[in-house]
């Protein structure tokens, strides 16, 4: 484990990355450093901001928190123009340094492009090896100076038909943002595994990953972006187009269960009421007696909330998290690392001793944060300790852009439900199905055949072909750096 990651965030899957857009408003630094600041939970490692302004580019980037990179007006100031894109980075190709922070940015004959992505690309190390053999230079270890590139050796004339025939070579999972010059571009891809979202403040335009972005700004939402569309938004207003081969909606189902932030909208269901949902779904599926149920913060609550409403249990919070210490705090010795659990949450002992409690989380990845959880239960005074987990075993890698273990690593892979209630050191552990996640999801179940979300964390089927990954191909846990040497 990392020594400077807090051992109760070690142990959860790492969101993607949040990207913010606006045309038409002359803050828009400010506005996009504010809607950045909504979606820090989608990357937090580095931020960085584009703006444009008479034929000018403007760029700050920099590695560390939102609040922490714009937090001074002459910050802002360096950014002017009335069109922005900006990025939150949580790295799942390339390490993160200042030539890999979004937005990145390129010269065309045409005019400057900067581009912002969220997702992975799953054919960017095939797709970059035929570019470097015709010469192209690459500046950064990033899947997203891939679309960059293809853009620049397109033989199409304007840059939204170069656009468009580059997104057509790459496979996998992308939600973006770009300006060139005065034009805002928004696309999702034709599978739309990853959200965006079009607002409305005041006379300008809003894209973003998720509404509580649009909220922070008190802008207006309009419509989710759809699968396979490209969205142009200039002087001229907002024109869409559906460049793409038509496929089976496929929206990441975990954004649901744990990435997006609870108060966000996403295609019609707020993220919380389906938390709470799956929560009564997991209660109807694997009740148990107990005495109270206790969320996992901050993750479990909502589903804790559902679980004890449908169990009729009363509901407390026997974890009390600790929110001013950093993911960066450094714990200089093994034996100081082992109780480092205690930084960031304690057991509100009046609440758990004497009862049979039943702790309910979001998911179980490794295991090593649900083993530390328990210990504290027991040591509290918990007679009996029922895990249930809101979502089913995470049994494989994700290749859209979330940051999973190799599979050898998920404790769902390489153990049934009874050796992990065991390693886990639980009386009983309980998932919810995946036809229990989808019932509360508003559905009578999963359709084995063609099911609406990508699932494949949970399923091992990949709607999206994961090229790189094939055969002999190279490790998906190596970094993209890694890969090319």
């Amino acid at each position: 484990m990392d020594l400077n990651t807090n051992p109760l965030d070690a142990d959860k899957l790492r969101e993607e990355c949040g990207v913010f857009g606006v045309f038409g408003h002359q803050d828009s630094a400010a506005l996009t450093a504010l809607g950045l600041h909504a979606l820090q939970h989608r990357g937090q490692e580095a931020a960085g901001i584009v703006t444009y302004k008479d034929g000018q580019f403007y760029s700050h980037r920099a590695v560390g928190h939102v609040g922490d990179i714009f937090n001074q007006e002459t910050v802002i100031r360096q950014l002017p123009g009335a069109s922005a894109i900006g990025h939150n980075r949580y790295s799942t190709t390339g390490d993160t340094t200042i030539r890999n922070i979004q937005p990145l940015f390129a010269d065309f004959a045409s005019g400057g492009f900067a581009i912002a992505h969220n997702g992975n690309l799953t054919n960017a190390l095939a797709l970059r090896r035929e570019l470097v053999a015709k010469g192209c230079l690459f500046q950064s270890t990033t899947d997203t100076e891939v679309i960059i590139h293809l853009i620049a050796t397109s033989r199409f004339e304007s840059v939204i038909d170069r656009t468009v025939a580059a997104l057509q070579e790459v496979e996998g999972a992308f939600s973006l943002v770009a300006l060139h010059n005065d034009t805002l571009i928004g696309v999702r891809d034709p599978y739309g595994v990853r959200p965006l979202v079009l607002g409305r403040f005041e006379n300008a335009w809003i894209l973003a990953s998720e509404t509580c972005a649009l909220d922070i700004i008190g802008a207006e939402y309009i419509r989710d972006v759809q699968p396979g569309e490209l969205v142009l938004i200039d002087e001229g207003g907002i024109r869409s187009m559906k460049p793409f081969t038509s496929k089976p909606r496929k929206l990441c189902i975990f954004e649901y269960i744990y990435f997006a932030r609870p108060d966000s909208t996403i295609e019609g269901h707020n993220v919380y009421d389906a938390r709470k949902s799956i929560g009564r779904e997991l209660a109807n599926e694997s009740g148990v007696a107990a005495d109270v149920v206790i969320p996992v913060p901050d993750s479990g609550v909502p589903a804790a909330l559902g679980y004890a409403e449908a169990a009729r249990i009363p509901y407390e919070l026997g974890i009390i998290r600790n929110h001013y210490v950093g993911r960066t705090f450094i714990e200089p010795t093994e034996q100081i690392r082992h109780l480092g659990v205690k930084l960031k949450h304690n057991a509100n002992r009046e609440v758990i001793k004497g009862h049979r409690i039943i702790l309910v989380d979001d998911s179980i990845v490794r295991g090593t944060t649900s083993v530390k959880i328990v210990e504290m239960m027991r040591a509290a005074g918990a007679t009996e300790v029922h895990m249930r987990i809101a979502s089913p075993p995470t049994a494989h890698s994700c290749f859209y852009g979330v940051d999973t273990p190799s599979r050898d690593q998920l404790l769902a892979a390489e153990n049934n439900i009874e050796e992990m209630a065991n390693i886990i050191g639980v009386d009983t552990l309980a998932f919810l199905t995946l036809d229990g996640l989808y019932r509360a999801m508003g559905m009578e179940g999963r359709n084995d055949q063609d099911p609406e979300y990508c699932d494949a964390c949970f399923s091992g089927e990949y709607p999206i072909t994961p090229t790189d990954q094939l055969g002999e191909g190279p490790n998906p846990q190596l970094s993209f750096l890694t890969q090319l040497t």
